[in-house]
């Protein structure tokens, strides 16, 4: 269906191009130039709808100049991805090149150089040839390039999206070929908006692969660390990975102090002597966040927890990784009390900011509680003074005079009411002062 409909929108563009050679009115010149904008438009949006290898198919079965039209057509950043599905010829005619490229930065290169490790971006196939990577990090790689990375090494890499879909017991294995693979979450917490990106980890033989479908500031933190450090040759793979989750581990630790910091304002604003519903509930929805990030951070490290365990018992660490990875557990238990904690601090101050709401609710049901009471003897007044028995008792004063008696009356009986209802209250306030200033100076 998506072939003929791109053939049938190439049909529309020959055929608007054909019409230009022709007589025309004045003005048409603008009408084909919108229509063929709108078909270029109508282009892009059906090929943005179909996947590499499907694009690839269709470029196949076109003429050369139609397959061109196509490929240009497409954005920059997925020429790469479909350069992999194509014939040679026709990939050399299409994009001047005999071997595909990688996308930008999706495949990152780590090597021990002179005592140091070097991270290099791989663009083409030729590159891997002289390369004795540690450590090879793939970014958002396309299906064609996961697939061309494994047949380099001899290993099948998979989408870490689909991987960490698994159950939490399938995600730590070990193949057959004694492959050690394990699929964890790492935090990302950015702009405020905190969330778990899956990444697949495979150690085989001394090179460990790691497959992301985004950029993670623990990885990038790695990068750096690693890059301006020595490196003895004792060190491999496995204290990369290692080190990946200790970065992890302390990301964590600076997302956890960043609550501290929020929830300890919000228990300022709690905390004090008057606070608006209005400002209770932005209060409720900051502390309903860091309530998820908080969660969030809890499970991340559990499943780092596990990754790690497991990694200790399917392989055989030196002395020093062993001492390593205890270090970055014993990280995380302390992560773990910092998050229990927290808890109990993020239900005490929504305790604390619910309690607050029912206070002004009360105050103002107080309130209209009063004003009631002050009313209810001018109501009973003014019903009597509505009746006829009023009226033939004041028969012999004026009614301006009688009524305007009647009224000055009523505003004086709600006054004095009001007065009483004041005094009652400031006497109870201070005999509950008088009691709590006692119970202070027994104790």
């Amino acid at each position: 269906m998506s072939h003929e409909a791109i053939t049938e929108l190439l049909r529309k563009q020959r055929l608007v191009a054909g019409l230009s050679t022709a007589a025309r009115k004045p003005g048409q010149e603008v009408v084909d130039s919108l229509v063929t904008r709108q078909q270029a438009v109508e282009l892009g949006s059906q090929l943005g709808r179909m996947t590499p290898e499907a694009i690839a198919a269709v470029l196949e079965g076109l003429d050369l100049s139609d397959a061109m039209l196509v490929w240009q057509s497409l954005p920059a950043t997925r020429t790469s991805d479909v350069a992999w599905f194509l014939p040679r010829p026709l990939r050399e005619a299409l994009d001047g090149r005999a071997e595909p490229r990688f996308g930008e930065n999706r495949i990152t290169v780590c090597e021990r150089v002179n005592g140091r490790v070097r991270f290099r971006c791989i663009t083409d196939t030729a590159e891997l040839a002289g390369t004795n990577p540690v450590w090879i990090d793939l970014v958002g790689a396309s299906a064609a390039e996961r697939q061309l990375i494994g047949a380099h090494y001899g290993i099948d890499l998979h989408d870490p999206g689909e991987e960490t879909d698994l159950e939490v017991s399938s995600r730590f294995q070990v193949d057959d070929a004694g492959s050690v693979w394990l699929h964890s979450n790492f935090l990302l917490d950015r702009n405020g908006a905190s969330r778990s990106v899956p990444v697949a980890f495979a150690l085989t033989g001394q090179m460990l692969f790691s497959l992301r479908n985004e950029e993670l500031p623990v990885f990038r933190l790695l990068r750096r660390r690693l890059s301006t450090m020595p490196v003895s040759s004792q060190q491999d793979c496995v204290d990369i990975m290692i080190a990946l989750y200790g970065a992890d581990v302390e990301y964590s630790a600076d997302s956890l102090e960043d609550i501290y910091r929020t929830l300890g304002k919000a228990g300022r604003h709690v905390l004090s002597e008057k606070m608006t519903d209005q400002e209770a509930a932005s209060v409720l929805a900051d502390i309903a966040e860091e309530e998820d990030l908080n969660g969030r951070i809890r499970s991340n490290i559990m499943d780092s927890q596990r990754a790690i365990s497991f990694l200790m018992q399917a392989r055989n660490l030196q002395k020093t990784q062993i001492a390593s990875a205890k270090q970055v557990l014993r990280n995380i238990d302390s992560l773990n009390s910092h998050t229990a904690f927290l808890f109990d601090k993020i239900n005490f101050l929504m305790d604390a900011t619910i309690g607050f709401i029912n206070i002004n609710q009360n105050t103002r049901v107080s309130q209209l509680t009063v004003f009631g009471l002050v009313f209810m003897p001018i109501n009973i007044l003014s019903g009597m003074g509505g009746m006829s028995e009023f009226s033939m008792m004041t028969r012999a004063i004026p009614w301006p005079v009688a009524y305007g008696g009647f009224m000055v009356g009523c505003i004086f009986v709600g006054w004095f009411t009001y007065l009483f209802i004041r005094r009652a209250e400031m006497r109870r306030i201070r005999q509950s002062r008088a009691k709590s200033g006692a119970m202070r100076h027994d104790s």
